[in-house]
């Protein structure tokens, strides 16, 4: 993989943290990248870029561990800024003798591992975008769909694919047609975190006012005990691909799939307790296989997603889409199996042969300028 103008080695970034409660998963699956990266073919250098609970950039030393971020900034840090606008990019802080000076990072891609927040809702893809710097995953537009479960929900109803009924939680309005018990979920958010189930609207309202998940918005939707989740990895690049089927085990008494039981372990995701491949019946997995791509196409899909569902064993519902998945989901790909060196350089060629935007100025030939007259007689 080659992703310099001239040829020769890539340069990489990898970049993870950022303020999002899933702060501490983000680290993991950057560690993760970087270290599977080492040595890969077409690889010149990798750099750790961190992004602080705080919002603050830093490059970390390379081979850290897990356990020197717990404490905070890992010892060697040098700050960051990330400079928006043509030529724009990371430019390193360093000190000397005479005082600091500001050195251009020289990177080709960023590999993106900031799960949640604004590292996953396209505030930082939409940054980027202004850098003109590349980066794997999804686009600005395909991130902010995924992070949104009430838009994600409606794109689904659009296109006829089976969803719960979902709809916004707002304290003093409608209540659902639907009856409970319900779920309450963050409107923008993932892995379950600030996630509750209640017994009735009541209560549901009660939650905005003590959940502080939901301040950003909430959504509603029936509780069914019976249904459990299925997962699917998917990409795109240089076609579309599915992975494996899973079925992720709760491993205590919750009436969801928990954070805990997705991520405390010490591989994160990759190490959460699962049936993989899924004990289903065939029926069951065929419309899973037909429906992925089509969820993947409608969410503009770019990089590795995993595509959630619910299902009792027979009905399938359409769950959400987790547009940079802990892990990036390197432990599904097992039918053929897919070294995480090589799901990760495939990531690489992708961003760079498929941009996350290009931005066009064509009509804009100054006629509409020319002809405007003057703008003291347009506000009279």
């Amino acid at each position: 993989m080659s992703a310099r103008a001239g040829g020769g080695p890539a340069r990489i970034g990898v970049v993870f943290g950022g303020p999002s409660p899933e702060h501490d998963v983000s680290i993991l699956t950057g560690l993760q990248v970087a270290r599977a990266l080492k040595g890969a073919p077409g690889i010149a250098e990798i750099r750790s870029l961190y992004w602080t609970k705080s919002g603050e950039w830093f490059e970390t030393p390379a081979g850290m561990e897990a356990v020197e971020y717990v404490s905070g900034l890992p010892r060697g840090s040098t700050p960051l800024r990330l400079v928006v606008g043509a030529g724009g990019g990371f430019v390193a802080r360093r000190g000397g003798r005479f005082g600091s000076k500001e050195e251009p990072l020289e990177l080709d891609v960023l590999v993106i591992c900031c799960h949640g927040g604004p590292g996953e809702d396209g505030t930082l893809q939409g940054v980027l975008d202004l850098c003109g710097l590349v980066y794997t995953g999804p686009t600005l537009a395909s991130a902010l769909i995924g992070m949104d479960k009430l838009a994600f929900s409606a794109l689904m109803s659009t296109a006829w694919l089976q969803a719960l009924p979902r709809i916004a939680l707002v304290d003093g309005g409608m209540a659902p047609r639907f009856p409970g018990p319900y779920i309450v979920k963050p409107r923008f958010g993932g892995s379950s975190i600030g996630v509750e189930v209640v017994s009735d609207y009541e209560s549901a309202c009660a939650r905005l006012r003590t959940n502080p998940h939901l301040r950003r918005g909430a959504v509603i939707e029936p509780y069914q005990s019976e249904l459990f989740d299925l997962q699917i990895a998917v990409r795109t690049w240089p076609d579309v691909q599915l992975s494996a089927i899973e079925r992720p085990l709760r491993t205590g008494p919750g009436e969801i799939l928990e954070y805990s039981d997705k991520y405390v372990g010490p591989e994160g995701m990759a190490a959460a307790p699962r049936e993989l491949p899924a004990r289903i019946p065939p029926e069951l997995e065929e419309q899973i296989r037909r429906v992925a791509p089509e969820v993947a196409a409608l969410c503009s899909v770019r990089g590795v997603a995993r595509i959630d569902f619910l299902s009792d064993g027979d009905a399938l519902y359409v769950n959400e889409v987790n547009t940079i998945p802990g892990s990036l989901a390197r432990y599904l790909w097992i039918d053929p199996p897919v070294p995480f060196p090589s799901l990760l350089l495939e990531l690489l060629g992708e961003a760079v042969a498929r941009p996350s935007t290009v931005f066009s100025t064509a009509g804009s030939d100054g006629a509409v300028l020319r002809n405007a007259g003057s703008i003291g007689g347009k506000l009279g």
